[in-house]
């Protein structure tokens, strides 16, 4: 039996350990000073007593210390840490249990002093901000962390939200897909289906809607992927071409996309660029090469192209008609580019050829090459050509170059790719000072010739404006060349009258040989010097040599775009007349009139100029500009 003295003597026997321990609790700050205090008034409840074991654990405290101050078996201590896993408790969980139970003991006493209410106060609102940062924890929403996001983010919603700048709403991008896909023909369907390979290059017939749909392409994965897009073309004018696609995609789901290049909401850039890629070395992006087989100094514009799109996740197309066999695009396209400097065991032979590549088809060097006529198209639903108009239209040559994907042999044409890529320039860029395409007078009241080739037994009309050099040896610059089918002389002479109301024209040649005889009564009725041609083999002769000297010496400047122009220039070969007596020059159609529309007007408006380098009628050209 044990008595109270007895008792005393015992506990102080004891007690150098629970009163260290207790000692430490009261420097550290209070709460093991209270969970002390709660023993002392009847804090035996075992459940009481397992909770202020555990938070004595959080403080540090051994589970053989704890079992001494508890006056508990240490098993029983050792016991609890292992059941509800205290040493697995996460930071927050143990904040949380010291704070809730120093409130419930300051709630709990009777007589408070102002220190406990200001401390209650404190842990009320420690309590709150913890369980915020719990639910930021499960959901990762800002707002649940910080009360003035939320509330930010409820009137935001609560209000309709004013969209940012060229910015398109889940639904705008889901419209714009299914406006993509619905418009899409068989042969678009597979460029969309294989637009993730690493480098697409497609030769194709001319206007079977390539830019059209690549510029769709474009926007929609810019717009839903964030990817940056750069758009490389032969001159700014194609750039626009793409841009003005672009735009006009957006409108339909309601979108005004703004900026010369234009950057999306989700930070996305569309980046329109010429062939002057010295100055686009900084980008970096998805790139489109508009008609690479037509560009001038290929290899070096497309090493600091394929730059932009180093790295492994961006994505590089090329697309082109064809233009002829010597052009530097040529081995890239058959895959003999990367066969230069290699052993001949090492050589990678490609396939080429149309039933090779009409289905699309990733080839041996990594490329992903297709090939689609307009044949092809044709088969796939595409009904905007009648291919046996364009049979009599066209030469075979042309006809197989413009619309069959057939490159061209350059070695017998009069104007070689070389001449005609010496030609080429970047009007939008280089001209830029007195020439502005989209105004109403294009080039304001500064002089300009005009040649017409007119529409006869299906060939089309062919209309070009240059302008007249400002000095001796300048060049011919063509600001404008249009070709239309289809319309009777009145029409075609209306075409012409237009023209002199844009431009200040003083010289119009006409080629007045079957139709073009009635073009011209009536275009001399508004512009009486119009010149009339009558071919003939002589006259022939003499519009291809001044063409000839104008253009190996460098004076006929036109846009890159204008490949159409070139190729009409190619497509001319010196022949013999029928009897077999006399030279004569065509593009194969026949030997009566010529075909290459586009060139002979051309050569109509360079016949101002006489071979000695003076101007109809004898008068030089300082007597021009005086």
């Amino acid at each position: 039996m044990h008595t109270p003295q007895g008792e005393s003597t015992a506990r102080r026997a004891k007690g150098s350990s629970i009163e260290k321990a207790a000692g430490a609790a009261v420097a550290a700050g209070s709460v093991a000073a209270a969970l002390s205090d709660q023993i002392a008034t009847g804090g035996s409840n075992p459940q009481g007593r397992r909770t202020h074991a555990r938070f004595l654990y959080f403080q540090g405290w051994r589970c053989k210390q704890i079992a001494e101050f508890l006056q508990l078996p240490p098993s029983t201590v050792y016991g609890w840490k292992d059941a509800e896993r205290w040493d697995e408790a996460a930071p927050l969980e143990r904040v949380n249990g010291a704070l809730e139970m120093r409130l419930v003991q300051l709630v709990l006493k009777d007589q408070k002093t102002g220190g406990d209410f200001k401390e209650i106060d404190l842990l009320g609102r420690q309590l709150e901000r913890t369980a915020r940062v719990e639910r930021y924890q499960h959901t990762g929403k800002e707002g649940d962390l910080n009360p003035a996001i939320a509330e930010r983010t409820r009137a935001m919603n609560a209000a309709p939200r004013k969209r940012g700048r060229n910015e398109f709403t889940a639904e705008q991008l889901e419209q714009l897909e299914a406006l993509l896909l619905e418009q899409n023909y068989p042969f678009h369907q597979t460029w969309y289906e294989n637009q993730r390979q690493r480098l697409r290059m497609l030769l194709k017939s001319r206007q079977i809607g390539a830019t059209f749909y690549f510029a769709h392409e474009a926007l929609l994965s810019a717009a839903k992927e964030g990817r940056n897009k750069l758009f490389l073309s032969a001159s700014k004018a194609q750039a626009h071409q793409f841009r003005s696609y672009i735009v006009d995609f957006a409108k339909q789901v309601g979108v005004e996309l703004r900026g010369e290049n234009i950057k999306l909401w989700n930070g996305a850039e569309l980046i329109f660029l010429g062939t002057n890629a010295m100055t686009a070395q900084s980008y970096h992006g998805d790139f489109y090469f508009d008609e690479f087989f037509w560009v001038p100094r290929f290899k070096v514009i497309n090493k600091l192209a394929s730059a932009m799109a180093a790295h492994k996740h961006w994505r590089k197309t090329y697309f082109s008609t064809p233009s002829a066999m010597s052009h530097e695009a040529y081995p890239f396209w058959t895959g003999e580019d990367r066969n230069k400097g290699k052993a001949k065991k090492d050589h990678v032979r490609i396939d080429t050829s149309h039933k090779a590549l009409s289905g699309g088809v990733l080839c041996a060097d990594r490329k992903w090459r297709h090939i689609v006529t307009v044949a092809d198209a044709a088969a796939a639903g595409f009904d905007l050509f009648d291919i046996e108009e364009l049979r009599q239209e066209y030469t075979a040559e042309e006809f197989a170059n413009l619309f069959m994907c057939e490159f061209i042999d350059d070695s017998a044409s009069l104007f070689s790719l070389a001449e005609m890529q010496a030609c080429m320039v970047d009007s939008w860029e280089e001209w830029a000072a007195d020439f502005k395409p989209l105004a109403l007078r294009p080039f304001g009241h500064e002089p300009v010739v005009v040649g017409y080739d007119p529409s006869d037994t299906g060939d089309a009309a062919a209309l070009v404006v240059l302008a007249l050099p400002r000095a001796p040896g300048d060049p011919f610059r063509v600001l404008h060349r249009e070709q239309f089918k289809g319309a009777d002389f009145e029409a075609q002479a209306e075409a012409i009258r237009r023209v002199t109301q844009q431009y200040n024209v003083v010289h119009i040649g006409i080629d007045a040989t079957g139709m073009g005889e009635g073009v011209h009564q009536i275009v001399a009725k508004f512009f009486p010097n119009a010149r009339a041609y009558k071919y003939s083999p002589e006259v022939k002769a003499r519009l291809v040599l001044k063409a000839k000297q104008v253009i190996s010496k460098g004076r006929l400047q036109f846009d890159v775009g204008m490949t159409d122009l070139a190729a009409a220039f190619m497509a001319i070969r010196k022949t013999l007349t029928a009897s077999g007596r006399s030279v004569t020059y065509d593009a194969g159609r026949s030997q009566e009139a010529g075909h290459a529309d586009l060139a002979w007007a051309t050569m109509h408006a360079l016949d101002y100029e006489t071979l000695a380098g003076d101007v109809v009628g004898g008068r030089s050209f300082m007597e021009i500009f005086e």
